[in-house]
């Protein structure tokens, strides 16, 4: 009875950053055990993985509501998505509160529980669902996208829970759909959910693990433009020795990718954003990715259709409308000086867009989340400026809701076409207390 006393008079004169630290360590192999079973449980589908999650938190005395919606009903600000690439099937997200003590901000965490589609698994050299370890990496379908960062949510609560601490504010644990378009965070954001902040936890692919914060992501855009050409007025079968009559759609679009070029090289010069340029020394790009016209094997035969898709990436104080109104321009310019364009011109569509956001480095939720890594690590994280189209600009561009991301070291993800898919452990450990010490540091701290 002394020793049970003193051991609590030792962990009352710890600081939260202590408590969490212990309480996180002696979860460790518990920590491992759930993210495992939420794992084993990807055959069974994603509303198994959400009703283990709900249950998990209604074990830690939050307040579980399952948001059931279809995306295609999800109002979109700043985005857009052409209907094809949209999730139809109506989807759940489990969203829990965790009432605070009082007085202080809220914070709401979200993570995906949704992955690729279960194929090629003859290529994996492990069990995809059984979490095997191996030189320090658990491996697992879906473990680095994202059901790590599922798990170190409802982990971070079970970590505070364990030290003796409670958040001031409220705290939203929410497990979110986000693959194909599935909007789950914009889904619970527009039925009234939110918070003071946002935190978007997910393994960081850059390499760095909790050494890197997601405070900034560019916009994107997708598109397609389909060129015409015309066959040779020939009943002949090949076109070869009538292609001087005829009008390659192959060259044609080579005429667009040209005044693409000329116009990604002119933004490239133009247009700037600091943080973005440091990194990797400008700050938007326009690429053309693919170029598909003729029919393989029958290389007599004139084009007459070319289909090229491509993206644009711009920076977050860039308008996607203007981004788009500047490509559109490009095209037609390029059309009208051309007599067959002209004439014919080329159909530009717009497949999917977003638009960038950022969180600046003065801001408190960045000092909050800065200091929880530098706790952890020893380090101070540095902010990843590459994350184009990053789900940390949904709570900023759907309700202004500042917005940052950070998780484990991961990789080989399936969606990358990639096999063995995989989290460092000792990261994931980490990445709970870095979770856990950000809901202190910003909700606030008060002891059970």
């Amino acid at each position: 009875m002394a020793r049970i006393g003193q051991c609590r008079r030792v962990e009352a004169r710890m600081s939260a950053p202590q408590a969490i630290e212990a309480a996180a360590e002696a979860r460790r192999d518990a920590s491992i055990t759930f993210l495992r079973e939420l794992i084993a449980l990807q055959p069974k589908g994603e509303a198994e993985v959400q009703a283990h999650v709900a249950d998990a938190l209604r074990g830690l005395g939050c307040v579980v509501d399952s948001l059931r919606y279809a995306p295609t009903e999800v109002p979109m600000r700043h985005e857009f998505a052409a209907a094809a690439a949209m999730d139809k099937e109506e989807r759940a997200s489990i969203i829990a509160r965790l009432p605070g003590s009082g007085g202080g901000r809220s914070l709401i965490f979200f993570a995906h529980p949704d992955g690729e589609p279960i194929a090629g698994l003859e290529r994996w050299k492990h069990d995809p669902f059984a979490g095997e370890i191996e030189a320090g990496r658990l491996y697992g379908w879906g473990v680095s996208d994202d059901l790590s960062g599922v798990a170190i949510m409802v982990e971070a609560l079970q970590a505070l829970k364990e030290a003796g601490l409670r958040p001031a504010g409220d705290v939203l644990v929410t497990s979110t759909p986000s693959k194909r378009h599935a909007r789950g965070v914009a889904a619970a954001l527009h039925h009234g959910y939110g918070a003071d902040a946002a935190v978007y936890v997910h393994p960081a692919e850059s390499g760095q693990g909790m050494q890197e914060v997601k405070a900034i992501c560019s916009g994107q855009l997708y598109f397609s433009i389909t060129v015409a050409g015309r066959e040779p007025e020939t009943t002949e079968p090949g076109h070869t020795s009538f292609a001087h009559l005829a009008v390659s759609a192959l060259d044609k679009a080579i005429v667009i990718k040209a005044a693409l070029a000329a116009l990604d090289a002119e933004r490239g010069k133009r247009v700037h954003h600091a943080r973005i340029a440091e990194v990797v020394g400008r700050s938007t790009n326009i690429l053309i990715s693919t170029m598909r016209c003729g029919t393989e094997g029958r290389y007599g035969r004139m084009p007459i259709e070319c289909v090229m898709g491509g993206a644009v990436s711009f920076p977050p104080d860039e308008a996607m409308e203007a981004v788009q109104a500047e490509i559109a321009a490009a095209v037609a310019a390029a059309a009208a000086a051309d007599p067959w364009l002209a004439t014919h011109p080329p159909k530009l569509e717009w497949l999917s867009g977003v638009t960038g956001a950022e969180v600046p480095a003065a801001h408190p939720l960045f000092a909050a989340v800065s200091a929880s890594v530098h706790d952890v690590t020893g380090k101070a994280p540095f902010v990843n400026a590459m994350h184009t189209a990053s789900d940390i600009r949904v709570p900023m561009t759907q309700k202004g809701i500042p917005t940052v991301g950070f998780g484990p070291l991961g990789g080989d993800l399936s969606q990358n076409g990639r096999h063995d898919e995989w989290v460092d452990v000792d990261d994931y450990i980490r990445a709970i207390k870095v979770a856990a010490g950000t809901i202190m540091g910003w909700c606030g701290a008060a002891a059970e």
